[in-house]
């Protein structure tokens, strides 16, 4: 049993089959910071799926589920080699007025495999509540999704209530989301713009680092 296995079987959605063929390659000696690499490419590669249309929802959130139950699995081994030191905090959700959040959810589990502790708050959030929970949380990051043209405005907004409250360069500020772009996030002053899950990680890591 490979690697290459356990990715395929999170790809497909099998939770207890992927849970124990990660407890077996475990128990045999398998480097858990290798198979969290694997894990990272096969998110990325069900997120490039997805966008291709190749295949839909219930795959995404069937393989998102799979995801976690093998990084539970994980947990104990990945903090035993020093794999669970945390690289950056980040409360992520979709802005108010929109309720897509499939990409979220992908991101959310990219980080999560990299190592970033990620709050997530959901759809619908308003501006104001992304502001409350990283003070609460002590984030580094605020990510902000919006997947519909109506609804952009309110990245713009959670940045000028961070300049409001005098708290705006205690957060990095991320954003992505099918109408965003790298002019948009130039325009409101965006700290980052992602525009695709699988860059996050490396984008936020250098971000933080720089």
């Amino acid at each position: 049993m490979s690697l290459e296995e356990l990715g395929k079987l999170v790809e497909d959605g099998e939770t207890e089959e992927a849970q124990e063929l990660a407890e077996k390659l475990l128990k045999d000696g398998t480097d858990p910071l290798k198979m969290i690499a694997e894990m990272t490419r096969t998110m990325a590669r069900v997120g490039d799926l997805f966008a291709k249309l190749e295949i839909f929802l219930p795959e995404i959130m069937l393989a998102g589920e799979a995801l976690s139950g093998v990084v539970e699995v994980m947990a104990p081994y990945l903090e035993a080699v020093g794999g669970r030191v945390v690289k950056g905090k980040i409360v992520i959700g979709v802005v108010k007025g929109d309720l897509h959040e499939i990409g979220k959810n992908i991101v959310k589990l990219i980080l999560e495999t990299n190592g970033f502790e990620v709050k997530d708050l959901g759809y619908n959030v308003d501006s104001l509540t992304f502001i409350k929970e990283a003070e609460a949380m002590g984030a580094d990051f605020i990510g902000a999704s919006s997947l519909m043209t109506t609804t952009i405005p309110r990245q713009k907004e959670i940045i000028e209530l961070l300049k409001a409250k005098g708290i705006r360069e205690q957060y990095k500020v991320v954003i992505g989301g099918a109408p965003t772009s790298q002019m948009w996030a130039d325009q409101i002053g965006a700290d980052l713009y992602c525009k695709d899950a699988k860059s996050a990680p490396e984008l936020m890591s250098n971000l933080l680092n720089s």
